[in-house]
């Protein structure tokens, strides 16, 4: 997790000189180091989460998201333009998180940033809950689904890249999961009646999940995640934290899925019955996914509010990290004082 200074504001001195034009970013009676709402309530994490996946934040040119960073870059060097409000300061704060990565501050690739959760993940599994009675449409688009979800688990990793081979691995595991587990339930599905069959991408998707997400952060199991203490101190790696980080995304892009996945067969199933479908069945696609994403809108920030993403253990819980809980100790930490860690998205 980077080691920011919880008040970067404060890098300005009281004697510092401020140049013309700029005003202290003190001034601003704000610290955006630290999320606009508490991370202690769900309500808080919800409404950090609804700004950060907005879709619109996808759509930011270069220059909007270089103006951004610029602007979050000259509050943490201690003074900002002097027509900065603290709305406009959260506002690109907002835009900055949405885009750069949290450990590493480099800009994260379009598709795999969580903004785009929405514009994407409704037309992929729009279409995986269309085409799913043959086995080259299940395996296209289990493949599709499971290569977008690769790029996203590794966009949001914690920490740096991992390397080529171990990210090919890794990649080859989560697509050939997903594809063998939904060719073995369309297999299954077709002695039990029509409506099961909708119900294979939803199986496939949570077996993925649970397998994409952990290969794809493998570095994080072996090698620890970085853990910091209360005052942003790097304490070490811990591969305790990572055991805990993991299964957390894992539950949360499930129940981020599983909405849409679980009633669209019902209503699919409902409307196909309906004159105006009998009639023009092209419009079962589009209905699919403008219904999906219309969930997803609501779900992918309210499910990536479920654990916090600043998450956290008492020093005597990473004990087995033996290097990491030493270096708390010199730190002069007791065994019941907390290290944090980014846990992902």
């Amino acid at each position: 997790m980077s080691s920011s200074p919880s008040n970067a504001a404060s890098s300005v001195s009281a004697g510092a000189v401020v140049a013309e034009g700029m005003i202290a970013a003190s001034s601003l009676g704000i610290d955006i180091a630290k999320p606009r709402w508490s991370q202690e309530t769900y309500g808080g994490r919800a409404q950090h989460f609804i700004t950060i996946t907005n879709p619109l934040n996808a759509f930011a040119s270069g220059k909007q998201l270089e103006e951004a960073r610029t602007l979050v870059n000259q509050y943490r060097a201690g003074q900002v333009p002097a027509t900065t409000t603290a709305d406009k300061m959260w506002n690109a704060k907002h835009l900055y998180d949405s885009a750069f990565h949290p450990d590493t501050g480099e800009k994260m690739l379009i598709f795999g940033r969580m903004s785009a959760q929405v514009p994407c993940n409704m037309a992929i599994t729009g279409a995986m809950l269309t085409f799913y009675k043959t086995t080259p449409q299940t395996m296209f688009w289990q493949w599709a689904n499971q290569t977008f979800n690769a790029l996203v688990n590794y966009t949001n990793r914690n920490g740096d890249s991992m390397s080529t081979a171990k990210l090919a691995t890794a990649y080859c595991g989560a697509a050939g999961t997903a594809t063998s587990t939904a060719l073995l339930f369309n297999y299954l599905a077709k002695r039990a009646p029509p409506l099961a069959a909708r119900f294979v991408p939803a199986v496939a998707v949570c077996a993925a999940n649970s397998v994409n997400i952990p290969l794809m952060r493998i570095d994080e199991l072996q090698e620890g995640v970085e853990i910091v203490n209360a005052d942003g101190q790097v304490v070490g790696n811990s591969k305790v934290a990572a055991t805990k980080a993991i299964p957390q995304v894992i539950m949360a892009r499930i129940a981020m899925a599983m909405p849409p996945m679980l009633s669209a067969p019902f209503l699919m199933s409902a409307l196909e019955k309906k004159a105006f479908i009998k009639k023009s069945p092209w419009l079962i696609a589009p209905i699919q996914i403008v219904y999906v994403g219309f969930c997803l809108t609501f779900t992918t920030p309210l499910c990536c509010a479920i654990f916090p993403q600043r998450s956290s253990l008492r020093l005597d819980q990473i004990k087995s990290d033996s290097a990491a809980y030493q270096k708390g100790i010199a730190l002069g930490m007791d065994g019941k004082d907390r290290v944090y860690f980014n846990k992902g998205l």
